[in-house]
């Protein structure tokens, strides 16, 4: 699926193809950093966007390369890799301080962020060059990788062998510079991606709270006492979030906005959706093709009003935000159908003042 995907978004940009090849030891002086001395791990965790999107989350985390190794091609291309036949795979260069985090942390952070039981790819994305792989740059690594292995074999999470490799680090090809922060540069496609490659489900199935994410720039939300929602939220604002309650159709504040800006959960304050996503299905409610942050969205069967639909809540507010349908447009075939009673709208004029600054570069980039 990435290789189809990238045909399309290079007919949509101009792409440049600036790369290198580099052979790291284990430690590396980084001039800048304090103490001087940065250490560098090297793992194949499937699609690199993914692997250097979460790597650059981590405390203590200076850098992440994305790239290729393991294969017996020099210099190889991105076509040449996703082919499958040059050896290598998609691989990552996470550049850390050590006096911040460790190696072991980085491992732990690794195993839950992949499949380690699938050999014939990640997620998604299937064959060799998504294999997942631990490239060790020293025998201390060597043997953290190993104990790292047999705690993960041991904690119970899978339900088969954990088969991703451990190799000797030998080269590492930068990729070209398009797919360097990639999330950054293009964060409506790689959100896209994200969520259809499946891989923050599968992550979801085996770890639940555990995933292990990490993210600094995150704000907390949560959910305020029922006392607090009664003297804050207004009648409707309380049935539909806390009662599973629906507001009337076209009576309600967004079903027609044509603003442009996101939508948080009237009680946590959690991103949901955002108005690039919206359209107008016709039935009176804010329709959605995705939501904003997959991560803040729950779905669940609900089987109320005798019949079987999937509804939506909000993962730390826990509101009752809407239902799910397989009938939306293209490009998800989606439809979210939210209630505003369950929103609150922040303009995209309004984005930083309000604490939501970073989504100011979606409208930006449209």
């Amino acid at each position: 699926m990435k290789k189809c995907f990238m045909i399309v978004m290079l007919v949509l940009m101009v792409v440049s193809s600036q790369k290198g090849g580099s052979a790291m030891e284990g430690k590396v002086e980084r001039p800048g950093m304090q103490g001087g001395e940065i250490s560098v791990a090297t793992f194949a965790g499937g699609c690199f966007w993914c692997t250097e999107a979460d790597f650059e989350k981590l405390p203590g985390v200076v850098k992440v390369v994305s790239g290729y190794s393991g294969g017996h091609k020099e210099d190889p291309t991105y076509n040449e890799v996703s082919s499958g036949k040059t050896g290598h795979v998609e691989a990552v260069q996470v550049y850390y301080d050590p006096s911040v985090i460790t190696y072991e942390e980085i491992l732990d952070y690794f195993w839950r962020h992949i499949d380690p039981t699938d050999p014939g790819g990640q997620f998604i994305d299937r064959g060799p060059q998504y294999r997942s792989v631990i490239f060790y740059h020293t025998e201390e690594q060597k043997e953290l990788v190993e104990q790292s292995k047999k705690t993960f074999e041991q904690s119970g999470k899978f339900n088969r062998p954990i088969v991703t490799e451990i190799l000797p680090f030998a080269r590492f090809y930068e990729a070209e510079e398009y797919h360097q922060d990639y999330y950054n540069k293009h964060p409506l496609q790689y959100k896209f991606y994200r969520h259809g490659s499946g891989r923050d489900q599968r992550r979801r199935e085996v770890w639940g709270d555990e995933m292990g994410d990490t993210d600094l720039k995150k704000k907390n939300y949560e959910k305020p006492d029922d006392a607090t929602l009664q003297k804050t939220l207004s009648p409707l604002q309380y049935k539909v979030t806390q009662k599973k309650g629906t507001e009337p159709p076209f009576k309600n504040e967004y079903w027609d906005n044509k603003r442009e800006g996101i939508y948080v959960d009237i009680v946590s304050g959690e991103p949901v959706f955002s108005s690039l996503d919206k359209f107008d299905s016709g039935t009176g409610w804010p329709s959605f093709t995705r939501p904003l942050e997959p991560d803040n969205i729950v779905e669940k069967e609900d089987r109320s009003l005798f019949m079987t639909r999937i509804e939506v809540r909000s993962k730390h507010g826990d509101s009752h935000l809407g239902h799910v349908f397989h009938d939306g447009p293209e490009p998800t075939g989606l439809r979210y159908c939210i209630n505003s009673a369950a929103l609150r709208f922040i303009s995209k004029e309004d984005l930083e003042k309000e604490g939501y600054g970073q989504y100011l570069s979606l409208f930006e980039n449209k």
